[in-house]
């Protein structure tokens, strides 16, 4: 598939508009991965290629493995969703950034420089509902395109100049409705208690929030998209769709159509695609049957194969004076550490590229006394995209 992009003229044309900026992608899944075929024994640079990491060998030099990372967690797969936040949905309402997700927290920041201000990619179906890896500072969980056909819609369809010139004015009457609604709320603010007005800051956190989004479309509504680079994909199913999706997200990145996307590998990832007639979430809960995790292995291995190709093309592509991939920092892994025993400790990470390439495998656990939140290394992920903060979720700092 890359060789059949890389001479579209229209995407190299595209290149210049953010060379050498900074990008972030997140990929992760609901079931986590075998631990025991994940993690290395070995630490530092001399770390063995187990099973799972064997597809990523081919860039071992982009990659840093971590064991040890977590949020301190507990709730199985109701606290997965903190993959990428470090906070539970239900205990977010009183912080001020809520369970902001680090994709949309750096959205937040450098979004307006792109088209989309992110990519959320994933499924709505499976266990517990659909993808639920992303999250805005007002608590609302961003639906994802879910996919290759709708993805390559967003990336490269250009609507005709009616539609286009009906979009300004729906962007024109959302935003007056946005100016009463301050305007009534503003008022309302200077008559409730303390209490009240705690909820009317987060109504005008929600308003703002609407408000960046209507500036980047206002900004974007005229301005055409890129010429697509090959015939509009067909949905077929997660299994089959993963290399495709892939292919956009790296596209969207190569184009500068955003600087962040995250994909989530749901419940709708079916073993049977890959001809395994039995249920992932019940091969997750194996009991250390080896037929079991024999299965798991195979469906694991997929999802890593494919990521490593993934980072082999954005290592393919030219970004002035560095790769892509040297560009993007790229987070793999999940919310889940044992899907068996239920735990959300212990979580499989790799961070590729992005300056993250240290080639080794650090296990924080055993060289650290005490625990070092997955957040430390959110902290110093928004900071090397040129955001100065210097706390994320449930940080204690920043680590790298």
């Amino acid at each position: 598939m890359a060789g059949s992009v890389g001479g579209n003229s229209a995407i190299q044309a595209s290149r210049g508009a953010g060379v050498g900026a900074r990008r972030f992608v997140a990929v992760g899944n609901l079931l986590g991965f075998q631990q025991k075929s994940f993690f290395p024994e070995t630490t530092g640079r001399e770390f063995e290629a187990t099973t799972l990491l064997k597809p990523l060998i081919a860039n071992r030099e982009h990659i840093t493995v971590y064991r040890g990372l977590d949020h301190g967690l507990r709730g199985g797969h109701f606290a997965v969703h903190t993959f990428l936040s470090g906070v539970l949905h239900h205990e977010s309402k009183n912080r001020p950034d809520g369970n902001v997700t680090i994709d949309q927290f750096i959205a937040d920041e450098v979004g307006t420089e792109t088209r989309f201000p992110s990519l959320t990619v994933g499924s709505e179906g499976g266990i517990h509902g659909g993808c639920q890896m992303s999250w805005t500072k007002s608590g609302v969980r961003v639906p994802p395109i879910t996919g290759p056909a709708e993805l390559f819609d967003r990336l490269f369809v250009t609507e005709s100049k009616e539609r286009r010139a009906q979009r300004v004015k729906d962007n024109s009457l959302q935003g007056s409705v946005l100016d009463l609604m301050l305007e009534e709320a503003g008022a309302l603010s200077k008559q409730v208690n303390q209490e009240d007005r705690a909820k009317l800051d987060e109504y005008f956190s929600s308003i703002r929030d609407v408000e960046k989004r209507l500036e980047v479309r206002r900004r974007w509504a005229d301005q055409p998209k890129p010429a697509p680079p090959f015939e509009k994909p067909a949905d077929s199913n997660t299994v089959d769709d993963l290399p495709m999706l892939y292919e956009l997200i790296a596209l969207a990145l190569q184009t500068d159509s955003t600087r962040v996307a995250t994909l989530e590998i749901g419940g709708s990832f079916l073993p049977q695609n890959l001809g395994i007639d039995k249920s992932y979430h019940s091969l997750s809960h194996h009991g250390n049957d080896d037929a079991a995790i024999a299965d798991l292995i195979t469906l694991e291995t997929y999802q890593l194969e494919h990521f490593g190709k993934f980072l082999t093309r954005l290592a393919d592509v030219q970004d002035g004076e560095q790769t892509l991939l040297d560009s993007t920092a790229v987070v793999f892994g999940s919310g889940m550490g044992n899907g068996s025993s239920h735990t959300n400790s212990d979580l499989p990470i790799v961070v590729a590229g992005g300056g993250y390439g240290s080639g080794e495998f650090r296990n924080v656990a055993s060289r650290h006394s005490g625990s070092i939140p997955l957040c430390n290394l959110f902290v110093d992920i928004a900071q090397r995209m040129g955001i100065e903060k210097d706390s994320f979720g449930t940080s204690t700092g920043a680590f790298s």
